[in-house]
């Protein structure tokens, strides 16, 4: 995807420590950041600034999602905590991260097991990704240079899936890998309204879909009056065919 300014934002990123004085030992906010780069590149959105802080961190298990260069010039910055940052330290920090098993999810409420659903949310979310046609027909995967929609960073947590539909709309995409239950409303609004006050512009609309192996009957009653949150249930299906064996 072509830049919007004659750098990519990870370059611009770089930039930005001399420009803002950070020296090593110094923390700075990701806040601070959002509003360097909304005076200096006030077309960059925020969701895109909060991305590359996380890919440029060599700490962040999540900066594998987004391309991450495994020949130090991704390797930056260190995340103290959730919203602060310091310069990294070769040598003296952990190795930076370039690859990661994330620890196994817990189960959600409910079903725990059975035939008929992915074993771990990020197995759902992976395979969803890279078929969305599954979902609805034209929907693609939101792109900002080499930052995807997958995992997308909104205000401290995580869009399980970002995509853009045929006629330029934003749809945020939660998923369960069991079963859905009422308390996801809260969550998903969040993320929807994030999306529309940091990324959407113009008249582009914001809508929300959650996909489970089930939909419990609360969850159901709560969507009801709620016109841009649409529910689905997925299924998986496996078929075995027998392999003749020769001698």
């Amino acid at each position: 995807m072509a830049t919007m300014y004659d750098k990519p934002v990870r370059i611009l990123m770089q930039e930005m420590i001399p420009a803002m004085g950070i020296q090593h030992g110094d923390s700075f906010s990701r806040d601070q950041v959002v509003r360097w780069f909304a005076e200096h590149y006030p077309k960059i959105k925020q969701g895109t600034v909060a991305a590359h802080l996380i890919r440029l961190s060599v700490n962040a298990p999540l900066r594998v999602q987004y391309s991450v260069k495994t020949d130090g010039t991704d390797d930056h910055f260190f995340k103290m905590d959730k919203r602060n940052f310091r310069l990294y330290v070769a040598g003296s920090d952990p190795a930076p991260i370039y690859d990661v098993t994330l620890e196994e999810e817990l189960p959600d409420e409910g079903d725990t097991g059975g035939t008929g659903e992915f074993a771990y949310e990020r197995d759902l979310r992976d395979f969803l990704a890279r078929n969305l046609n599954l979902i609805e027909s034209g929907l693609h995967l939101y792109t900002d240079e080499d930052i995807t929609g997958v995992e997308y960073p909104v205000g401290g947590r995580f869009i399980d899936i970002l995509a853009v539909d045929t006629v330029g709309n934003y749809v945020v995409i939660e998923l369960k890998v069991s079963k859905g239950y009422d308390r996801v409303i809260g969550q998903i609004l969040r993320y929807k309204n994030w999306i529309k006050q940091n990324l959407a512009e113009g008249n582009e609309k914001v809508r929300g879909i959650i996909i489970a192996r089930k939909i419990s009957p609360d969850l159901q009653l709560a969507c009801s009056d709620l016109p841009n949150i649409s529910l689905m249930e997925y299924e998986l299906a496996v078929k075995l065919n027998t392999v003749e064996t020769t001698y």
